[in-house]
């Protein structure tokens, strides 16, 4: 009778609250671009995550989108979680380490509530012990669970270190986990080894493996913390490995790396070669831009911080701009001129305001002052019918282009110049030379923005980032109002000769100018600055360094002479 009432109750549960489902996800060896598609749409489907490492929670929100959590101010009420919960599985409410039998508890505990369960595992599921371990829990518990491979740091980790496992001469490859006692000799061949937590014991090793008869002049790579831009590698030998693995202070997370192939890394080498690989760039640019300048900045392998610097708010007094878009649909204008992306949103947002759309622009001619500005037009469905030539891409160069207004040709002689509030007037002055009439209304004004967080304050002062981009002359007088002055260490690039007057206007020296006011020649000119900056040491025989790499000796000199 007891166990007949115990399975009704059982089944009167499991139709009341269903189980769960486990995906156990690689999260792969630490580049969040590295996740599979298939990792992505669980991560986007799960109620929660079980992390195992410290940064997993940050990869989660930066791949989804979701911001990082802010503790409210006093008096303010918390918001509303954004995203899937986050479970550390990694330690435990005491700090210490949790056994693979305490993640599988957390992770069964989860499925049996009915949640959709993504358990984030560094590197591949099913590379450790813990993988199969929490998945025969979940099949004792009979909750179902699927394994998602992850790129493995196995092979990822030599590949962005510039180091290929097997070659046409050399094709065994032996991985091996180094947490256990190892029999060395039967590694004594001339396969390429690949060597899983071997970093701390890496000098007994190789006296194992020269003992059993391997060469000491074997050669032999450390790469650590793999395929992220804080990624370092050392080459060496067998029997210099363990000195030189201390003088370069090599710790976990490491791949090890034994054999000829090795060699290879000399000319193969390209993730760690890249033309800003691991600088820190700051970008002050309004929050809403800063996003395609970082990705540009990514490509080089720079690590991009973006600080916003303005804020764009519609204007104090919008009758102006109603007005004039009033009179844009009544026919009162033969052009109008757009000089940024921002322009274009503001009349967007005013034409969605009154329920018009772009067929409000037949019979009236339309200017950009650049490619992005058009490209925003285009977006709209516009096509612009005037944009100043590629190598001047400003006011000027629109002026440049612009015609005289001939009445016998021109029926209307008005321009309608939708603007910032601190825009110049250089573009109005110009246009009436040419004989036309300016509407110049505010669009949307530029206020700078809140003053970043002490850290970074004290980053930007002290030359702790590599590079800052300045793509206007409002960032570089904003950043320094709210930020102060960057140290004399860090690289200045500038958009442009206007941006880099008023960076010199403000004690500034511009290394690096872009040939055309674009966000792209922009960081290629940085990435051809820093490829530059990389050959010259190299030419001299000197290591690698970033801006932020001073040596204390050099600075106490500068401050006595």
């Amino acid at each position: 009778m007891t166990r007949a009432k115990t399975t009704e109750q059982t089944a009167e549960h499991s139709s009341t609250t269903p189980l769960g489902w486990v995906s156990f996800v690689g999260s792969g060896p630490g580049d969040p671009e590295l996740l599979t598609v298939r990792a992505i749409d669980l991560l986007k489907q799960a109620d929660v995550v079980v992390t195992e490492a410290p940064e997993h929670a940050s990869l989660v929100r930066g791949v989804l989108g979701i911001p990082e959590p802010v503790e409210p101010a006093e008096g303010e009420e918390s918001p509303e979680p954004v995203g899937p919960e986050f479970i550390d599985g990694g330690f435990g409410v005491d700090g210490q380490p949790l056994a693979n039998a305490a993640r599988a508890k957390a992770v069964v505990k989860q499925a049996k509530l009915g949640k959709r369960v993504v358990r984030l595992m560094t590197g591949d599921p099913f590379l450790y012990a813990s993988g199969p371990e929490e998945a025969q829990s979940c099949a004792k518990a009979g909750i179902g669970f699927e394994i998602v491979p992850g790129v493995s740091s196995v092979s990822a980790v030599p590949a962005y270190a510039g180091i290929p496992l097997t070659t046409k001469d050399h094709h065994e490859v032996a991985v091996v986990t180094c947490n256990e006692k190892i029999d060395w000799s039967q590694y004594a061949d001339n396969r390429t080894l690949v060597l899983l937590s071997g970093v701390g014991m890496i000098g007994d090793i190789a006296k194992e493996l020269v003992a059993s008869g391997r060469s000491a002049k074997t050669p032999v790579a450390i790469t650590r913390v793999g395929t992220t831009t804080e990624q370092s590698t050392i080459e060496s030998t067998l029997e210099n490995i363990a000195v030189d693995a201390r003088a370069a202070r090599m710790a976990p997370p490491a791949i090890v790396v034994i054999g000829k192939v090795v060699n290879l890394r000399e000319t193969l080498s390209w993730f760690e070669t890249k033309p800003l690989f691991g600088w820190r760039v700051l970008v002050p640019r309004t929050k809403e831009q800063a996003p395609a300048l970082s990705l540009k900045l990514k490509g080089y392998g720079a690590v991009p911080e973006e600080v916003p610097t303005i804020s764009v708010e519609p204007p104090r007094n919008p009758q102006q701009m109603d007005k004039a878009v009033r009179g844009l649909v009544e026919g009162r204008y033969n052009w109008i001129a757009f000089t940024s992306i921002n322009a274009v949103r503001a009349v967007r947002e005013k034409f969605d305001e009154y329920g018009l759309d772009c067929r409000a622009f037949s019979g009236l001619k339309i200017a950009a002052v650049g490619e992005k500005t058009g490209q925003a037009l285009e977006a709209w469905g516009l096509r612009p019918d005037l944009v100043p030539n590629t190598d001047n891409q400003s006011a000027a160069g629109l002026l440049e282009v612009w015609p005289e207004y001939d009445a016998d040709l021109d029926p209307i002689n008005r321009v309608f110049l939708p603007r910032a509030d601190i825009a110049t007037e250089n573009l109005i002055a110009g246009l009436v030379d040419l004989g036309w009439e300016c509407d110049d209304v505010t669009a949307y004004r530029t206020v700078r923005a809140a003053p970043p967080p002490a850290p970074t304050r004290d980053a930007i002062k002290t030359g702790k980032f590599d590079a800052v981009v300045f793509t206007s002359s409002s960032t570089v007088r904003n950043l320094v109002g709210i930020a102060g002055k960057p140290h004399t260490s860090t690289v200045i690039a500038a958009i442009g000769p206007a941006t880099a007057k008023t960076a010199e206007e403000h004690g500034l020296r511009v290394d690096v100018m872009s040939p055309e006011p674009s966000i792209e020649a922009l960081t290629e000119a940085l990435a051809d600055f820093g490829a530059a900056r990389r050959a010259a040491l190299v030419e001299q025989g000197l290591p690698v360094t970033k801006p932020s790499d001073r040596r204390p000796a050099s600075r106490r000199r500068s401050r006595t002479s």
